[in-house]
């Protein structure tokens, strides 16, 4: 059973985030379409798009927390995935073209596994891949695909924190990994299965964990219409990957209205500051190192 989470006074207006489980046959989008219907609130957005074959955490946030979305897809995640060997597609998951395929490869064995994973833990560069959301000049890549256009994705730098084997059969491996932002894991896997010299594609995708958002937690969808506004979380317990800073409470108002601090009290080690008066989350605040004060980005209006 869920653990009954800490009461929230739910304010329509300032709203608060959604830990949902997305289901696989839905888009990301078709999920805030789900939830705008439910609480009759237009400004709704998420963290993090899943593929709609994909299931898992998806974060939304809801009225004003709208606008703390960024901050949470700073956050690192933590996926579960299903790597098919013998075949590769082109938009590297099986409900893609079959470009390659290979029926008299061995097996890798769980010590040949391992030895390529390990090649792809620590700081990594990858593609991802054309079917993607990536933008193009202003344009998603997948868009331009489907006019028939070329497209060409830049490679990238990731953070692999942690890259471990599960289980495997014949042609299929099941990979359990922590990784950072911006991290696909259908261009991993596809990277996984050259390093073993067989083509590969994900199979099926569960994203475990966003941040402070776990699969545990999340409410289905049947789950959330139940609660409807109850459901929402308070934003600040989800923003652990960013630093506190304390304001003094007597500088609140004047923070509020879109002045800096005023005070110099320590120096941050970050310049993504989530901000509280009185014990009381606020919004988000950026440290100016040239005036070492703190300057107002997002305040969430109480």
């Amino acid at each position: 059973m869920r653990e009954k989470r800490p009461e929230f006074p739910v304010n329509p207006e300032i709203g608060g985030f959604l830990n949902i489980l997305k289901p696989p046959g839905m888009s990301s989008h078709d999920v805030i379409g789900f939830v705008r219907r439910v609480l009759h609130i237009k400004r709704v957005g998420h963290a993090g798009t899943l593929d709609p074959a994909a299931a898992g955490v998806l974060p939304i946030a809801v009225g004003q927390s709208a606008r703390l979305i960024e901050y949470l897809e700073l956050a690192d995640k933590t996926y579960r995935a299903e790597v098919k060997l013998g075949f590769a597609t082109d938009s590297g998951d099986d409900t893609g073209e079959i470009i390659e395929s290979k029926t008299d490869f061995v097996p890798p064995t769980a010590e040949q596994i391992e030895a390529a994973l390990k090649k792809f833990t620590g700081r990594i560069t990858q593609v991802p891949p054309a079917h993607s959301a990536i933008k193009i000049n202003g344009r998603r890549a997948c868009d331009l695909i489907r006019e028939g256009k070329s497209v060409e994705i830049p490679s990238r730098e990731v953070m692999i924190h942690r890259l471990e084997l599960l289980a495997q059969r014949a042609d299929t491996i099941l990979i359990d990994t922590d990784c950072s932002k911006g991290t696909y894991i259908r261009s991993l896997c596809a990277d996984i299965g050259a390093a073993l010299g067989i083509p590969a594609t994900m199979a099926f995708l569960v994203r475990r964990r966003v941040g402070d958002f776990c699969l545990e937690d999340a409410l289905t969808l049947e789950e959330f219409q139940e609660q409807g506004i109850n459901a929402l979380l308070d934003p600040s317990n989800f923003l652990s990957h960013l630093e506190r800073y304390d304001l003094n409470p007597l500088r609140e108002k004047a923070f509020c209205n879109g002045l800096s601090t005023g005070e110099r009290k320590h120096i941050p080690e970050h310049d993504t500051l989530k901000v509280y008066a009185s014990g009381k989350f606020i919004g988000i605040g950026r440290f100016d190192r040239s005036t070492m004060e703190v300057v107002p980005v997002k305040v969430l209006k109480q």
